[in-house]
């Protein structure tokens, strides 16, 4: 059939008859799709040629356009922007200006964090996840003795949420750490906390954050120390009773104090780290009893807190001129005494808690160590000798004198009637046919007592006491059996006076 082609066409024009197109190529009228590439001139057609939706895919065979219908290489870098490869973006900034109007779906892959991501209709989002980036800005703070809490600015999860932190720890100024830990329970929310820790040391963390995919890079480290709840103490031990018959005075109590001064003549001690919820045994010690006739005054009891033993303060000598008794160590010794010839020594106090009592001389006895000066001997004019000073200290913030000795008690064959002065701070003073206590809670040593025809009693040493001085942050518990007497605040911090029994105390 003859073909009625239009007159005078141009090139690029198209006619169809019998279900066919034919498209003039300038010098002939040719059958669209037969080497169209070498008779099409480029850039000839163009989307204002083509009606909309003109080209489908029912016209087009599948796989009519396959690889090897482009040369290879024919996408090159110059025919794209410069920082533009492919699918490829230097960096996040570079994606929003070089790709300014991203379809649904489309995929970006970021070289400089090796992150690909896909465009949702609204953001771009990791496509495929990878484990959680570190957390950055970390900062510690303690929450008490055995915890801290670290906050933190949280990574980018990296396309699946963080679900937990892991730590590891550094004693030793990130020298070394140990492994990474979970946080249990898991906790993915700043800042988290970390527990089991110990007291008063000091720590180095590092996290790392956690996601479906496994736990990422660890963070930079942050030091933070937990509390430490220090407690300083003076615990003084019961004094010991005075002699009977021309006796000598009490030793008092021992004496340890982490605060002022500490007996003896020591230096002080270093307070006690001490956990919270943690029981330490309380025990008050009781003052020695008084000894009769020729026998010399009982010892006090220790006193203890803790891991801290204060020692009995030492009884004082006993005697006349039929029998007689010496005096016995302590905390602080006891007086000695001295019934003519006898003449005892005064009795050695223990180290660091108290001192030597005086020696007896001429029927008059020799005064009580104390915790801060030696007994005084007995003169050669039978005046008994006085009981030896005790110490301050001002752990409730108040100066107070405590474990003063006992006074020796008088020669009753002389003009002599009044006894040894008792050691300041709780000591006794001596006296004829009985001498005076020590003071309760003082641990001050019992005065001695000197003959005047009658049964002649030293006297009874003063109980001990326990006070302790911790951090007001912290709340102190006493159990029965134990009685306190006092609690006061001074400044950031509080004390307790506990003045009988046995028992615990704790601290929250």
């Amino acid at each position: 059939m003859a073909l009625d082609f239009p007159n005078s066409p141009s090139v690029n024009d198209s006619f169809n008859a019998g279900g066919k197109t034919w498209v003039y190529n300038g010098t002939k009228w040719v059958l669209l799709g037969v080497s169209l590439n070498q008779t099409v001139a480029d850039g000839s057609i163009t989307s204002a040629k083509l009606a909309a939706d003109s080209v489908t895919s029912a016209k087009i065979v599948a796989g009519a356009v396959g690889t090897t219908d482009l040369a290879a290489n024919a996408v090159t870098q110059a025919k794209l922007a410069a920082n533009v490869s492919g699918i490829t973006i230097t960096t996040t900034a570079n994606r929003d200006t070089d790709i300014p109007s991203p379809f649904t779906g489309q995929f970006c892959f970021l070289t400089d964090t090796s992150v690909l991501q896909r465009y949702t209709g609204s953001a771009w989002v990791v496509a495929v996840a990878t484990a959680p980036a570190p957390p950055t800005a970390l900062s510690g703070t303690a929450l008490g003795t055995t915890s801290v809490s670290i906050a933190f600015t949280p990574g980018a999860d990296n396309g699946s949420a963080i679900t937990n932190y892991q730590y590891a720890l550094s004693t030793n100024s990130g020298s070394t750490y140990g492994s990474f830990l979970a946080l249990d329970p898991a906790d993915a929310t700043s800042p988290i906390t970390i527990s089991g820790l110990t007291i008063g040391t000091a720590y180095t963390i590092k996290l790392k954050a956690v996601n479906t995919m496994g736990a990422g890079t660890e963070s930079a480290a942050v030091s933070v120390s937990t509390e430490s709840l220090l407690v300083n103490y003076l615990v003084i031990a019961g004094g010991g009773g005075g002699g009977g018959d021309n006796g000598g005075g009490g030793g008092a109590g021992g004496y340890r104090s982490t605060v002022t001064a500490t007996g003896g003549g020591g230096t002080l001690e270093t307070a006690l780290g001490l956990n919270t919820g943690t029981n330490y045994a309380v025990s008050i010690g009781g003052g020695g009893a008084g000894g009769q006739v020729n026998m010399a005054g009982s010892i006090g009891t220790n006193s203890s807190f803790s891991t801290i033993t204060s020692q009995h303060g030492g009884g004082g000598a006993g005697g006349n001129s039929v029998a007689n008794t010496p005096p016995t160590t302590g905390g602080s010794g006891g007086g000695g005494e001295g019934e003519n010839a006898d003449n005892y020594a005064g009795a050695a106090g223990t180290a660091n808690q108290g001192f030597v009592g005086g020696s007896g001389l001429n029927g008059s006895g020799g005064g009580g160590g104390g915790a801060g000066a030696v007994g005084g001997n007995a003169s050669s004019g039978s005046v008994p000798g006085n009981g030896g000073a005790g110490l301050a200290s001002s752990i409730t913030g108040s100066s107070v004198t405590r474990a003063g000795g006992g006074g020796g008690g008088p020669e009753n064959e002389t003009a002599i009637t009044s006894g040894g002065n008792g050691g300041s701070g709780g000591g006794g003073a001596g006296g004829l046919g009985t001498g005076t206590a020590g003071s309760a809670n003082t641990g001050g040593g019992g005065g001695g007592a000197g003959y005047n025809g009658t049964i002649a009693t030293g006297a009874a040493g003063g109980s001990g006491v326990v006070i302790l001085r911790y951090p007001s942050a912290f709340t102190i518990t006493i159990s029965a059996g134990l009685t306190a007497d006092a609690t006061g605040t001074d400044g950031a911090f509080s004390y307790k006076r506990i003045t009988a029994g046995s028992g615990n105390v704790s601290w929250a």
